[in-house]
């Protein structure tokens, strides 16, 4: 009796599941699906259980003999077997019924993703066949840690990894996928209503999986045509003692700037860092501090990140950098 009535004492908390990485409160056509499934699987499971025990009981406890009464055998039968293959009949045809529609084509923006140790590289208006050389092509405009989205149509997104396997997931928009290492993995992402939803690594991938987020920002579709090409402008600021310093000391090798001679492409894409929501794949604010401490020891902050520290540079470097990435909206 104690798990029925900690099971009913949880539906309230379960009806208030309410945030940007809820899959209770969804904002795309699959999680929608998955929603509606969940409850009908979840409904059709509690009444076979509800049928089941209770014959159980009829059988043992009210009417131990019941074997030998017709009238009991046949509700063991109908009750016991019948139903149960009735329902989970009927939750097959549910579930089966919603992928025609969930595997649509898109009519929306094609983007490629990329998983890489520890954060996800973005790439908007991919026109080209993706390959497998890190992951996906490289045609189009690319950024980091944030994937822009139009609302109300299907985007593909084309999944894949340089390194290990990770998943893409955006519990409120729709379901996980893989990316793979020499594999292109498809997936339709269709959201219904505007907002900023968390994205996370479901995979796991070592050692900072847990830190490797990233943001789904939901706009209308002129809103999110003109956030593209804002992305694809060259940076704001072309000429600082903050850009030579990160010219000087080697972060052009991995990093792209572009409108910059920094044209790196092992690390994330710094064209537009300013005007991200976090840093670090999701885990710091982005302003001049942050910034700092992340260029100064990027192990410190987030274990296992693959940059390595500049805590052997000047302060006055790194606060130049700082200040200059901190520019670059």
């Amino acid at each position: 009796m104690r798990p029925v009535l900690a099971s009913l004492l949880a539906l309230p908390f379960l009806f208030a599941c309410s945030s940007p990485q809820s899959t209770f409160d969804t904002a795309g056509t699959e999680a929608q699906a998955v929603h509606i499934l969940f409850w009908a699987m979840t409904i059709g499971g509690a009444l076979i259980w509800v049928f089941v025990i209770g014959f159980s009981i009829f059988v043992t406890k009210i009417r131990p003999n019941a074997y030998s009464d017709k009238a009991g055998l046949r509700l063991i039968v109908w009750g016991g077997c019948v139903f149960p293959v009735v329902v989970l009949g009927v939750l097959v045809w549910f579930g089966t019924a919603m992928m025609p529609e969930l595997r649509a084509e898109a009519d929306g923006p094609r983007i490629a993703v990329s998983g890489e140790r520890f954060w996800w590289r973005i790439n908007y208006d991919t026109t080209s066949t993706p390959g497998v050389a890190k992951g996906l092509t490289r045609d189009g405009v690319e950024s980091a840690n944030e994937l822009f989205l139009p609302v109300g149509k299907r985007t593909e997104i084309l999944l894949g990894s340089p390194d290990v396997i990770h998943s893409f997931w955006v519990p409120a928009i729709a379901g996980k996928t893989d990316t793979i290492p020499g594999r292109v993995n498809r997936l339709v992402l269709h959201p219904t209503k505007e907002g900023t939803y968390n994205g996370i690594c479901a995979e796991f991938c070592g050692e900072a999986h847990a830190e490797m987020g990233f943001r789904v920002i939901v706009l209308p579709e002129a809103e999110y045509a003109a956030k593209v090409a804002a992305e694809a402008a060259p940076a704001a600021v072309t000429a600082h003692p903050g850009f030579e310093a990160f010219m000087a000391n080697g972060c052009a090798a991995c990093h792209s700037v572009r409108g910059t001679e920094a044209r790196g492409e092992v690390g994330p894409d710094l064209t537009h860092l300013a005007s991200r929501r976090t840093l670090a794949a999701g885990i710091l604010p982005v302003n001049h501090e942050t910034i700092a401490r992340f260029v100064r020891n990027p192990g410190e902050v987030k274990q296992g990140a693959e940059m390595p520290a500049f805590d052997h540079l000047p302060q006055e470097d790194i606060a130049r950098i700082a200040e200059w990435l901190g520019m670059l909206q």
